[in-house]
């Protein structure tokens, strides 16, 4: 047992599913997986571990931002001995053809936050996915005709931000979408030498304003948990 995390040192696979919504975790669970348990229900951030066509997972909400998934990526890393981290979330457009309900995998993650700075004395460190959790993902999504895009997201500090025109600063350098997790995801991984990938679905544009509900965004991203589940 962790600080966050109730579950014994047994009740976590290998590879952990992440979204930031913890009802988004168990609707995963309920919906994907078979024979599905509950191992956490501390501060009300739900972990569950089942079985995906006799593979065993865990998914693990991890609340929004880099500072919350980061309590939850090194407690499953260090305490449980996780090997694949799969962040599964949903992200804000940047682009025209970046549309709402498209998939992007992120190859690398640049950000706002400051917590590679304090690492790494102003030098710019350039987080990464995990080559093989990657060419998976997008294997498996040409195979069964699932279109993706991948490329560089922004991992964003701030959801509201003061300036709302700042994004185009973002998109001019071919930045895909903002979200708020992945640099911090492939960091940590990188620290501890696992493996980590973010599949991410559009569910708001700041290009066009347009955007998916709450209930939307928590149960029927379905297409994204397949490629995840696949990809390991």
């Amino acid at each position: 047992m962790s600080t966050h995390i109730e579950a014994k040192k047994d009740e976590i696979a290998d590879t952990v599913l992440l979204p930031g919504d913890p009802m988004r975790a168990k609707w995963i669970a309920y919906t994907f997986l078979e024979n599905a348990v509950c191992y956490n229900q501390v501060r009300g951030m739900l972990g569950y571990t089942g079985f995906y066509k006799g593979k065993r997972v865990s998914v693990q909400g991890t609340g929004m931002g880099i500072p919350s998934t980061l309590i939850y990526c090194h407690e499953l890393i260090n305490d449980y001995g996780v090997k694949n981290l799969i962040r599964v979330g949903s992200a804000g457009s940047y682009q025209k053809d970046v549309k709402l309900r498209d998939i992007v995998i992120a190859m690398a993650a640049s950000t706002t936050s400051g917590l590679n700075n304090t690492r790494f004395s102003n030098a710019d460190y350039a987080p990464t996915a995990n080559y093989d959790l990657f060419l998976k993902a997008c294997l498996y999504a040409r195979a069964n005709n699932i279109p993706i895009k991948a490329g560089n997201v922004l991992s964003a500090d701030a959801f509201y931000e003061d300036d709302p025109n700042s994004y185009k600063k973002w998109a001019r350098y071919g930045v895909l979408c903002v979200e708020m997790e992945t640099s911090g995801l492939y960091t940590i991984a990188a620290k501890h030498n696992v493996n980590a990938l973010a599949i991410l679905t559009i569910a708001d544009s700041l290009v066009t304003g347009k955007h998916t509900t709450a209930t939307a965004r928590e149960r029927t991203f379905t297409k994204m948990i397949e490629i995840a589940l696949e990809s390991f």
